[in-house]
């Protein structure tokens, strides 16, 4: 007997087989069993979900001759025998696909009104019906605003939105969802002891998990596995066979970066090449890694064997590091250089151990400003930034820097004239003054000037500004914070 694939062997033949689209399957179990059958019907749905198997159940169903009360065709009689082996005459089905002109669907329609050989309708299956071209969708617009009484057309497409709004109008529109990976596991399961292959739990989450909400895509890949493995099917086997990073290299990661050790990062990439893993997989398994570390963080719930890493974490780090790769996602695939793009971002990754969290740095920046506006310059000493310590952001400059103003000493000097080219400081005194001898010191008499202006150089200025210059470890820890926000990082010593 000729090998049959799961895929095609474990295909539903009853309503109550469909995985993961009870809302659909109602309604068209319904719909027959009220006598409240539309002209056509458009499913819509990624691949594998079950589009093509819910039109040939329903057209099973609506030719059978011995239908259950429920609904559910019989597969014993000739018409769904005939459905089933694809040789019936009166369920057409088309490859959108290749049949995708204007003289298909003229063929169509001049075949359309004829009487069913052998059931009670005529039924047109289109695959792919969003590949027609806009002709051939406009020639199929007159049949199906008013079809011939026993003719039903039943669409499916993978992208609906390429399809013509003047179709899906005369259309009853079914969108299906992906399948839960509870759902497709419990298949596999299924399709496991049938099969008489015993296999791991953990492999089975592996592959309900790849598969992407497929189950089509599951069973094959399932199909594909025990080819591979002889006996018992093992989680490595299943990493293997699928070209997966084994979870211990996540979990080593962890390590690496609770301990900061950076060159972890090079010994990684260079073993994935070494093995010849696809980086976008690895980057993939890496952030599904981290959602599972954030999910911990958040709500408690993890698989046992990732609490341990879970600890090496703060929240914060794990939602940074999680929106972090999922940025870095998008730019992998376009860089020219992948191995140096994903060092590079395992650096990062790795040296965010010592990120400071912007919202602690606008605190520290906060109390900083107020210990300088209402304590004395000498009283203030630096605070170390505690990176683990969760802080509410406060507004920055929330109060204005008020200081007592510290009059300067009154100038007992003549005032030197201004040099635009040097230092008021270290101003050099004319030519003249230089070739003659340096004048004594006179007091200023004590009756006021007569020139107004001398004013402004023998009062004394207030200075409303902090005198950070009289205490260096302030204008330090500004700087510290300044670093913090370039670098992320605080550098001591």
């Amino acid at each position: 007997m000729q090998y049959q694939v799961l895929a095609r062997k474990y295909r539903p033949k009853r309503f109550s087989e469909v995985v993961g689209q009870p809302s659909v399957v109602t309604t068209l179990k319904n719909a027959i069993r009220f006598d409240k059958i539309a002209h056509a019907y458009l499913f819509s749905g990624s691949r594998g979900v079950g589009k093509t198997t819910l039109a040939r159940l329903f057209a099973k169903a609506l030719n059978c001759s011995e239908r259950t009360d429920d609904g559910e065709p019989c597969n014993l009689c000739t018409s769904c025998l005939e459905i089933t082996s694809g040789q019936s005459l009166d369920v057409i089905e088309i490859d959108g696909a290749s049949n995708r002109g204007i003289d298909d669907i003229r063929q169509i329609n001049e075949t359309v009104g004829y009487a069913p050989s052998q059931g009670k309708y005529k039924i047109y299956i289109i695959d792919e019906v969003h590949m027609l071209t806009k002709e051939a969708f406009n020639a199929l617009l007159k049949t199906l605003e008013e079809p011939p009484a026993r003719a039903k057309f039943f669409f499916a497409t993978t992208e609906p939105h390429k399809v013509l709004p003047t179709i899906i109008s005369r259309c009853q529109r079914f969108d299906l969802g992906r399948i839960l990976p509870s759902q497709i596991a419990a298949k596999l399961e299924e399709i496991s002891r049938d099969q008489n292959r015993p296999i791991e739990q953990e492999a089975i989450q592996q592959i309900a998990t790849f598969a992407d909400g497929s189950l089509r895509d599951a069973e094959s890949l399932l199909d594909q596995i025990f080819c591979f493995a002889e006996g018992p099917v093992t989680a490595a086997q299943v990493r293997t066979s699928l070209g997966l990073v084994p979870q211990d290299h996540f979990f080593a990661l962890d390590h690496a970066f609770a301990e900061c050790r950076t060159a972890f990062a090079f010994e990684l990439v260079d073993l994935l090449f070494q093995s010849g893993k696809d980086l976008s997989h690895f980057l993939e398994q890496l952030i599904d890694h981290y959602r599972l570390l954030t999910l911990y963080k958040v709500k408690g719930d993890v698989p046992p064997h990732y609490i341990e890493s879970a600890r090496l974490y703060t929240a914060t780090q794990c939602l940074y590091i999680l929106e972090y790769l999922l940025t870095l996602e998008a730019q992998l695939s376009k860089s020219a250089s992948p191995r140096t793009h994903l060092e590079a971002a395992l650096l990062h990754l790795i040296r965010s151990k010592n990120r400071v969290p912007v919202e602690v740095l606008v605190r520290r920046l906060s109390e900083l400003e107020s210990a300088l506006a209402g304590a004395p310059s000498a009283a203030i000493s630096p605070k170390v930034v505690d990176v683990e310590t969760p802080a509410v952001s406060t507004p920055l400059l929330q109060k204005p820097l008020q200081e007592t103003p510290e009059p300067h000493s009154e100038i007992s000097l003549k005032p030197t004239p201004f040099n635009p080219y040097k230092d008021p400081e270290h101003t050099i005194p004319p030519a003249a003054e230089i070739a003659s001898p340096a004048p004594q010191k006179k007091e200023l008499p004590p009756e006021e000037p007569s020139d107004p202006r001398s004013e402004l150089f023998l009062k004394p200025i207030p200075n409303t500004t902090p005198s950070l210059s009289k205490h260096p470890s302030h204008y330090d820890t500004l700087i510290r914070f300044t670093a913090v926000e370039l670098e992320g990082s605080v550098k001591k010593g």
